[in-house]
């Protein structure tokens, strides 16, 4: 029997129950491994409280990202032993598996071996932000002389798309909403820190551009803000919007768009994962930028798995500045 957490009922972290289930063996394609670290998501908040776009199929198992121990392999998988750290990613619909509990069923096509060098929390908490921070690269194209602003800067995947700029030669912009956490978020490596509470977005964006504007903006808030985002951008930029926290309608801010011939794109990471070509590359980019010390996950905190409706309350806060983990 292992513990596990598992959902019955949609709404706040107290909703998340610890049951002991029978795992079983792995089926064909799956590994069975025992769960060290999981990292967790917004996404997963969000539907745990049902207000993700993938609906839950009550009771359901949760969470998708995760480092541990490969203990049993299933019929036909290769490339994998028992005993071998591994990472899971996100690549699967929430609420198909689940690795929040002490041992998890995942797909092997989900797994990595745990990048060298990390610790299990640290190994759970790379795939999901690099892979997602990742279309600054590999899309946008950031470079030496772009400017990008990152919005809610101080979550995993902010963190690591600042990481990601920097190392591409491009000027970082943190935006948060208060001036709290720009002396961490500079300690971090923000080039720049906007309190957008504080001081004018825009003003300030143009300040720091000497006019022009910035390139690229990594929003995953959407809403009306993105009008104020647009405004602070160059001419042919390209605002991508990775997530939905403010759950408004997001317009489209039409004159912006035309008159300075922006895109406004729309991105998963599983846009990258599901194109093995792609897949490989951003892996292989990834990987070299934690070996040569480019990219490093931050761990804001981390929760013994006992205390994981405590870690959901702290991942809803916004107090953290970089990732939540929890340990088993």
């Amino acid at each position: 029997m292992a513990k596990v957490v598992r959902v019955h009922e949609l709404g706040e972290p107290e909703k998340l129950v610890f049951e002991d289930i029978e795992i079983g063996a792995p089926g064909p394609g799956e590994v069975r491994i025992r769960v060290e670290a999981v990292g967790l998501n917004r996404s997963e908040a969000m539907f745990r409280a049902g207000r993700y776009p993938t609906k839950p199929k009550l009771p359901t198992l949760i969470g998708y990202e995760a480092c541990g121990i490969v203990e049993a392999l299933g019929e036909g998988v290769t490339g994998f032993k028992v005993g071998q750290r591994v990472s899971a990613l996100p690549m699967y619909r929430l609420g198909q598996y689940g690795v929040w509990g002490e041992q998890a069923i995942v797909p092997a096509r989900c797994l990595l071996p745990a990048p060298p060098g990390l610790s299990p929390a640290e190994a759970a908490a790379v795939w999901m932000q690099y892979m997602t921070a990742f279309a600054i690269i590999e899309v946008g194209q950031a470079g030496i002389g772009d400017f990008v602003i990152i919005p809610a800067a101080s979550s995993s995947v902010g963190l690591a798309a600042i990481q990601l700029a920097n190392w591409a030669g491009a000027v970082s912009i943190a935006a948060t909403r208060t001036s709290a956490k720009a002396d961490e978020l500079k300690a971090l490596g923000a080039q720049h820190v906007v309190a957008t509470q504080e001081v004018d977005l825009v003003e300030e964006v143009m300040r720091i551009t000497d006019g022009k504007g910035a390139r690229l903006v990594f929003d995953p808030v959407q809403g009306p803000y993105v009008q104020t985002l647009t405004s602070a951008m160059a001419e042919r930029g390209i605002l991508f919007i990775y997530g939905g926290l403010s759950e408004q309608p997001t317009p489209y801010p039409h004159w912006n768009m035309a008159f300075k011939g922006l895109s406004m794109r729309g991105w998963v990471a599983s846009e990258i994962w599901n194109h093995p070509a792609r897949y490989k590359a951003a892996q292989e980019r990834i990987l070299l930028g934690l070996k040569l010390g480019h990219l490093k996950p931050v761990i804001a905190r981390t929760f013994p798995f006992d205390e994981i409706v405590e870690a959901n309350r702290f991942l809803e806060s916004n107090q953290q500045i970089g990732k939540i983990v929890v340990t088993m």
